[in-house]
């Protein structure tokens, strides 16, 4: 069995990565700075983190660090990230540093010492608008909102002839649309890799994420995924904030189910290629933020629904999964149903402070919001 480096690996993702490799009998170390932003400012090692995972403390933009974790290592899952769409439109040199730096800086250390295997953590949100059918029948890939629209409260995609668009599963074909800052990082991240691993000689893939939920999700960083910045509301006896209508699709998928994305991935024979990870559903944030009150028993509590929007956002995008399932064997396996009741029992014993409308003024300071 292989040695696993998970840069990011003490993560929401990168823990149940390591569980998952662990189980499969192989070796895992893990390189995380431990942010602040994710875990506290003690920044101890997390408790859900098994003993057997190795754990070296540092940045992914420390090359020291990096020469330190890669001894002995066979393959490297890479996870480093940060992460948030709206964050990014202001953090710009942070995301910039970690996400794009940190990516060249392992590779370059990869450049010097290759691995056998190197699989690294790209997102849905490369594709910004997922894509559609129009009135005629044709698939296409809608033009990103105007501002114009969006100020006016023309959340929906149409065409040029203003006809409503039907959303459609996105494959892995579908052009980037770069919407936001951490879009950019993360198709940075996917090509950098694969370019470098090509010349290089790694056999290399990039899997491409959607929301990804489930216990261990930092619920005190406001810029994570969305059921965590909801759970952190309802947890404090306040409403989700939901943007736009609520009626944006999204496509939910369990970590345990992404833990074994990576494992299939980094056990897969595949290389210089691409894969969406997702359910294959969609689903709307409204319904989304209602499910999660009901099964954290807080009915009552409905979601406010500002009529705001946030830059960087994208109406629809959900997976189309069938090449991950053809070429990985990858197939989800937690429902969303029993995800969310999962959740809810692993958030029953969690205490978060709620920073939802603190980042939201954050991004209203700076137009950002509106």
């Amino acid at each position: 069995m292989a040695r696993v480096l998970i840069t990011g690996g003490a993560g929401f993702i990168g823990s149940h990565a390591a569980d998952a490799l662990l189980a499969a009998g192989h070796e895992v170390r893990l390189l995380d700075n431990l942010s602040p932003q994710v875990h506290g400012s003690q920044r101890h090692r997390p408790l859900y983190l098994d003993k057997a995972a190795e754990l070296v403390v540092g940045d992914i933009t420390d090359a020291l660090a990096i020469e330190r974790a890669l001894r002995g290592a066979d393959m490297v899952l890479h996870l480093a990230s940060s992460v948030g769409v709206g964050q990014s439109m202001y953090d710009i040199a942070s995301y910039v540093r970690t996400n794009e730096l940190g990516t060249a800086m392992l590779l370059e250390a990869l450049s010097k010492r290759p691995v056998e295997r190197l699989v690294v953590a790209s997102s849905m949100s490369i594709y910004g608008e997922g894509l559609c059918r129009s009135a005629d029948g044709s698939v296409v890939a809608p033009a990103e909102r105007t501002i114009g629209q969006l100020r006016k409260g023309q959340w929906e995609l149409r065409d040029d002839d203003g006809r409503p668009l039907e959303p459609l599963p996105t494959p892995e074909s579908k052009q980037p649309t770069l919407s936001s800052i951490y879009a950019l990082n993360k198709y940075a991240q996917e090509r950098m890799c694969l370019i470098i691993a090509k010349a290089y000689g790694i056999p290399t893939v990039a899997l491409r994420f959607f929301n990804v939920f489930g216990p261990h999700q930092a619920l005190s960083n406001p810029y994570t995924g969305v059921l965590a910045i909801f759970a952190a509301r309802l947890l404090n006896n306040r409403p989700p904030l939901v943007f736009e209508d609520g009626l944006q699709r999204r496509d939910f998928i369990h970590v345990t189910d992404v833990a074994r994305a990576c494992v299939l991935a980094l056990e897969s024979d595949r290389s210089d290629d691409v894969f969406n990870i997702g359910s294959g559903q969609s689903r709307t944030i409204l319904s989304v933020a209602h499910d999660l009150a009901r099964v954290m028993g807080r009915p009552g509590i409905a979601p406010e629904i500002t009529g705001k929007y946030r830059a960087g956002d994208i109406r629809h995008c959900f997976a189309d999964i069938s090449k991950a399932r053809d070429a990985l064997g990858f197939e989800p396996r937690v429902g969303f149903e029993e995800g969310l009741d999962e959740l809810a029992g692993y958030l029953a014993d969690q205490i978060a402070e709620d920073r939802a409308e603190k980042a939201t003024e954050e991004l209203s300071q700076r137009g950002l919001v509106a």
